[in-house]
């Protein structure tokens, strides 16, 4: 930690006084090749489940690099760990009628490239970027290793936000991209989905989508399920209950839990029992809520 704090510490000076690459850029390069060997830098352990610290760690360390290293080596292990990231979740939100009279015009809003930005989803593609205009970073592990494993939303990015070199660019637009999939979750309002055959599959796939296992854009896919008056109670029981319970519109949850407890005193104490869980713990579905009123009985089966 001292060694990523040093190094950290003189690449800010760095940007403080850009002047200082050109005055003493062997003492620099010469000091971040000593701070990683010593401080083992780029040994980072496995990510561990709920450690919302190690991707901005990751990102850092390149960022840092970038400007300070001349090592080919350390680069590269810096673009690898970039590669080795989560898959951003790059989600478009359902168009509210207040959004749609305030912008004249969504449709730079709802681009892959400014999505990305509504979360800094695109903190990863951005120190690529600047990994690629240190001279010293082998070109090839940038174009094998690295841009052939981006989300198409940061593909999209580079092409249109990325500062960066000529052969950075060309590579990147010359990753194949899929005309049909540009990796984007996009929410529907209601009356969208009226023009589908299936709403309620529709809805599900969004439940089922990736994104929904990223801690930025979960809420956002929930409230659109919660609110859309195509959902169900089994798409109900499958999200976190304090999600349910704590929605803009309680009386969706206010009349199932009528419905299960009625006139049981044992199970209106059984549900404030089981609403007693803390922020930091595992998000509890609605489902298993239902279940704790009796036993784990007939929950699963209700319609």
């Amino acid at each position: 930690m001292t060694a990523r704090r040093t190094l950290h510490h003189i690449a800010n000076r760095v940007r403080d006084n850009p002047r200082l690459t050109e005055l003493a850029s062997s003492q620099l390069h010469a000091a971040a090749d000593t701070l990683v060997r010593r401080g083992q830098l780029l040994d980072l352990p496995e990510k561990r489940a709920n450690d919302y610290e190690f991707d901005g760690l990751v990102r850092r360390l390149a960022e840092d690099l970038a400007l300070l290293s001349a090592s080919p080596e350390h680069l590269a292990r810096a673009c690898a760990q970039l590669a080795s990231l989560d898959q951003p979740a790059v989600v478009s939100p359902a168009p509210s009628r207040v959004w749609t009279r305030v912008l004249d015009d969504k449709t730079d809003h709802d681009r892959p490239a400014s999505l990305l930005e509504r979360h800094s989803e695109h903190r990863r593609v951005q120190a690529l970027a600047a990994l690629a205009a240190n001279p010293h970073t082998p070109r090839a592990t940038v174009i094998e290793d690295v841009l052939t494993v981006l989300h198409p939303a940061e593909l999209a990015w580079i092409a249109e936000k990325a500062d960066g070199p000529d052969w950075f660019l060309n590579a990147a637009a010359a990753v194949p991209a899929d005309d049909e999939d540009d990796g984007v979750l996009r929410l529907l309002t209601d009356e969208d989905l009226d023009q589908h055959p299936d709403p309620a599959a529709i809805l599900q796939s969004w439940l089922d989508h990736p994104a929904v296992d990223e801690i930025l854009p979960r809420s956002g896919v929930y409230r659109t399920v919660i609110n859309s008056r195509h959902h169900t109670l089994a798409h109900l029981l499958q999200i976190p209950a304090d999600e349910v319970l704590l929605s803009n519109k309680p009386e969706t949850a206010l009349k199932i839990l009528a419905d299960r407890c009625g006139r049981s005193a044992d199970r209106w104490a059984a549900l404030a029992a089981a609403m007693t869980f803390d922020y930091d713990e595992e998000q509890v579905p609605f489902g298993e809520l239902l279940d704790a009123l009796n036993g784990g009985a007939g929950a699963g089966s209700a319609s």
